[in-house]
């Protein structure tokens, strides 16, 4: 959504303020699908909306896009303090994705409860694949949440591991991860969440309007030879589309997509006991912690700021911490 104040056109125009009565507040434009009467009605006079229309076409018209330029998006955020993008009480923070219903969410995906574990959560139900988007982008963080998993399931994962994660870097419009941008997911890079897999980092493609070719982020990072294992003396190689993801340091070589799947050096907690994820997101350069264990690790990608993707992807999980954290200069 791209705020616009009045009183700047008009007065690029070399127009008073005083000469357009009632412009005294920014007005906000509306997507087409969030466009009603109501925005319309909250304008006091015809007169007001006339002079506003009019300004606007006058300014592009001779700025030749400068409009377009003003409407450019704000800087990505650097936090200098914590934020807490979970405030224990709403979803301030986010917008929600789902795929044919948008930022419509009839099925209560996401909610707040007051008393999971005895403090309030985000309970993200899974029965719809999705997200929860933050409103604004980052860059140069520590993100630090906590998660566990709900008892719930849905089909088609309902016999399959429990799986959701985080994407960072979101760029975009949401849901360009398939060509008619009615996707769950966006172009960014992944935390996963997986039994079994926990910390699998993932390289997410996506499409720009107008464009034919799927684009992905590219990075390099070190794995165990053989393997798409990540480790911190392994080789070095160099990832995007068509090789997209480096797992875990310790995933089992026999993990299966079955429920409840445990392995044998497994860093996360059996289902019902929460997890701490960590993520040292320096721009292009990203760490990946699970309770305290270093599990993955990702330099040089090409993504380096951008929006994050809560995911739900049929299983119940809860947040009941998400912060971003300042990192040392």
């Amino acid at each position: 959504m791209i705020l616009v104040n009045p009183k700047i056109i008009l007065a690029h125009l070399g127009i008073s303020a005083r000469r357009a009565p009632g412009l005294s507040r920014p007005l906000r434009s509306v997507a087409q699908d969030d466009l009603s009467d109501r925005h319309v009605r909250s304008f006091p006079t015809r007169r007001r909306l006339f002079v506003f229309r009019w300004a606007c076409a006058v300014f592009v018209i001779t700025t030749q896009g400068g409009l377009a330029a003003a409407a450019e998006p704000t800087a990505a955020i650097t936090p200098t303090a914590p934020i807490a993008l979970f405030n224990g009480k709403d979803l301030a923070a986010f917008t929600t994705w789902l795929p044919n219903t948008g930022s419509a969410d009839p099925d209560r995906v996401f909610t707040v409860v007051n008393q999971i574990d005895g403090l309030p959560a985000i309970r993200i139900s899974g029965q719809h694949y999705g997200g929860l988007i933050t409103r604004e982008r980052f860059t140069r963080y520590r993100l630090v949440a906590e998660f566990r998993w709900g008892l719930v399931t849905w089909v088609p994962r309902q016999k399959q591991t429990r799986d959701a994660g985080i994407l960072f870097h979101c760029q975009g419009e949401p849901g360009n991860n398939k060509p008619d941008f009615n996707s769950p997911w966006m172009r960014s890079i992944e935390y996963q969440f997986i039994e079994g897999g926990t910390g699998d980092l993932i390289l997410v493609g996506g499409y720009e309007r107008g464009q034919p070719e799927l684009l992905f982020p590219t990075m390099r990072a070190t794995v165990t030879p053989g393997t798409r294992r990540w480790h911190p003396e392994g080789v070095l190689g160099e990832f995007g589309k068509g090789k997209n993801r480096t797992d875990w340091r310790d995933k089992d070589p026999a993990w299966k997509d079955v429920l409840g799947y445990r392995g044998a050096r497994d860093a996360e907690k059996p289902v019902g006991e929460w997890n701490l994820v960590e993520a040292i997101v320096d721009g292009g350069h990203l760490r990946y912690f699970l309770n305290g264990v270093p599990v993955n690790e990702a330099r040089d990608c090409s993504l380096r700021e951008g929006r994050l993707l809560f995911q739900t992807e049929g299983a119940e999980l809860y947040f009941r911490r998400i912060e971003l954290h300042p990192l040392p200069r």
